[in-house]
């Protein structure tokens, strides 16, 4: 086992490399960990060589954000992949909307496959952004260095020193003001949004004008505790949670879109919404996905989503589970399942309605004894029957 301090390195294999983070969490601020694929000029090449929380894969899946969750991250390394243009990359660590300083993490280590070990030293330290470590190339070969860099100011200011495009946070709402249309003009250059908008009983709603590059691939995740003590949907227990929508197009079609009854459906025909595979087990890190295709967004009147317990007895409270929406240069928005739900199945979570060519995310949060209750109280005004995946 190499044990590395802080400016100490160690050859790392070439090929598929396990990178795991642990660290304390800290309660009440989330700590969000990624990776940057960077160039000779020790920046990113555009906003595809950065690997987080809404962009878990990069490089054509030669590094992945496979496992994310309270006090663990998980990479996926293929250092044989890369491309010859990338000289480094590097991991980091930041506090969410700095609501704490590392100086509170009482543990925070680095673990390479072939028996490398970091521990960050994080005592005293005031700073809410930390470069851990990097993996870099060496006459041909690869090393892994121990850097536990502190840096100042969170997320934004870290994936800017890298060189990552970041877009505006959204403006408050404001009434709209019609304007001629702009002569065209070149693409707009794409840029990586990091903001979150949690939707709670405080701010029930947001609503997202299109751009001049649309929507694009709209993306919907389930996912839920991993590794709670005690909790009813630890995922070394067989409880199938899934994720689903009922959706209704601008020319009356409705439907549902759900592993039950395998109606998984299509992007690239109506209703242009995709259930992209069901995770029975919760064995896959990621959770569960739905995608929207954005460009076919004037085709959507409306869109519930929904997750659905279809084995184990329902504990809403202990799944801290939550549903995070993905658009494309847009502000992530969360949906807590933090109620509890009494005995019920069935959880209607998020409402998305084309409003006047926008997408307007209202928070639900509430629940049901099954789809035919649910549909009732949507007005949806489908026939039900039983069924199985």
């Amino acid at each position: 086992m190499a044990n590395l301090v802080p400016g100490g390195n160690a050859p790392v294999a070439s090929g598929q490399l396990r990178v795991d983070i642990n660290y304390s969490p800290i309660p009440g601020a989330d700590i969000d960990v990624s990776a940057f694929a960077l160039g000779d000029s020790a920046k990113v090449r555009g906003d595809g060589d950065m690997c987080f929380y809404g962009q878990p894969q990069i490089l054509g899946g030669a590094v992945q954000l496979t496992e994310s969750s309270a006090g663990r991250a998980v990479f996926s390394l293929d250092t044989s992949r890369l491309e010859s243009s990338v000289e480094k990359v590097a991991l980091t660590a930041t506090i969410y909307e700095n609501k704490a300083s590392f100086e509170r993490v009482s543990q925070l280590s680095v673990v390479v496959t072939g028996g490398i070990e970091a521990q960050i030293p994080t005592g005293g330290m005031k700073e809410t952004a930390l470069i851990l470590g990097e993996f870099y190339r060496r006459n041909g070969d690869w090393k892994f260095r121990c850097v536990a860099q502190g840096f100042n100011g969170g997320l934004e200011p870290l994936a800017k020193h890298f060189g990552v495009d970041v877009a505006a946070p959204a403006p408050a709402p404001a009434a709209v003001v019609q304007t001629p249309p702009p002569a065209p003009a070149a693409p707009p250059k794409s840029t990586i949004s990091l903001n979150k908008v949690t939707l709670d009983k405080t701010r029930s709603s947001i609503s997202l004008e299109k751009t001049a590059a649309g929507f694009g691939e709209i993306k919907v995740n389930l996912n839920w505790n991993k590794g709670s003590s005690g909790g009813f949907f630890k995922r070394s227990q067989s409880v199938d949670l899934d994720v689903g929508c009922l959706y209704e197009l601008q020319d009356g079609e409705k439907g549902v879109v759900q592993a039950l009854g395998r109606s998984f459906g299509s992007l690239t025909q109506e209703p242009f919404i995709q259930l992209m595979g069901d995770d029975r087990t919760g064995s896959v890190a990621g959770g569960e996905w739905l995608h929207i295709n954005g460009a076919k967004w004037s085709d959507i009147r409306r869109i519930l989503v929904f997750a659905f317990i279809y084995e184990g007895a329902p504990n809403w409270k202990e799944t801290d589970g939550v549903v995070t929406i993905f658009i494309p240069g847009q502000p992530e928005i969360e949906v807590r399942l933090n109620e509890e739900g009494g005995r019920d199945a069935m959880c209607a979570i998020a409402m998305l309605e084309n409003v006047n060519g926008a997408v307007k995310v209202s928070r639900r949060v509430d629940f049901h004894r099954g789809h035919a209750v649910m549909d009732k109280a949507y007005g949806w005004g489908m026939n039900w029957r039983a069924g199985s995946k």
